[in-house]
């Protein structure tokens, strides 16, 4: 009858290798995420290069900064503009071509990207600047002076957002 006690330690073995993860620490344990978080980044937008008149195109430069422990900014950011009460919001794409790159930020360290617009007459009648980071939720809100974003007609705005730039030395 000891075939049983041998048949239950080599399940228990087998279920604790199939535990194990590939995280890199080897002790179970989930690494925590190092992207950088809202809470703990300053962001400012602007100033900007305001588009004059419709059909003008104009240039939002939004700029982050970290304040806490060395965090990392990989992909492209959301940006949502979105019209009065919440009531139309339209996710702003990549600018065409544009490739992510991974930027490590130490305590100190900015990073920028542009949001490229064109104006319109009234197509989207914006009055926020929504922004997450990538691996992140949290969302900063911006006051959008900029006047109305064209449409491509389809109902998505004509602006697009850059890749992440190291920003200083």
């Amino acid at each position: 009858m000891r075939a049983t006690p041998i048949a239950v330690s080599a399940l228990a073995a087998l279920l604790a290798l199939t535990a194990c993860d590939d995280s890199g620490g080897g002790d179970g344990k989930q690494q925590e995420s190092t992207a950088c978080s809202i809470d703990k980044v300053s962001i400012e937008a602007g100033p900007a290069s305001v588009a004059p008149a419709a059909g003008d195109t104009g240039e939002v430069p939004v700029s982050v900064t970290n304040q806490s422990a060395t965090c990392t900014l990989d992909g492209f950011p959301t940006v949502r503009l979105v019209g009065a009460d919440d009531s139309a919001t339209l996710t702003v794409p990549p600018t065409e071509g544009a490739q992510a790159q991974k930027l490590t930020l130490s305590k100190g360290d900015s990073a920028s990207f542009t949001i490229t617009y064109v104006r319109g007459e009234s197509s989207v009648d914006v009055r926020n600047l929504h922004v997450v980071l990538p691996g992140d939720s949290g969302t900063r809100t911006f006051r959008w002076t900029y006047g109305p974003v064209a449409d491509d007609g389809k109902g998505a705005p004509r602006a697009s957002v850059s890749a992440f730039q190291q920003a200083g030395d």
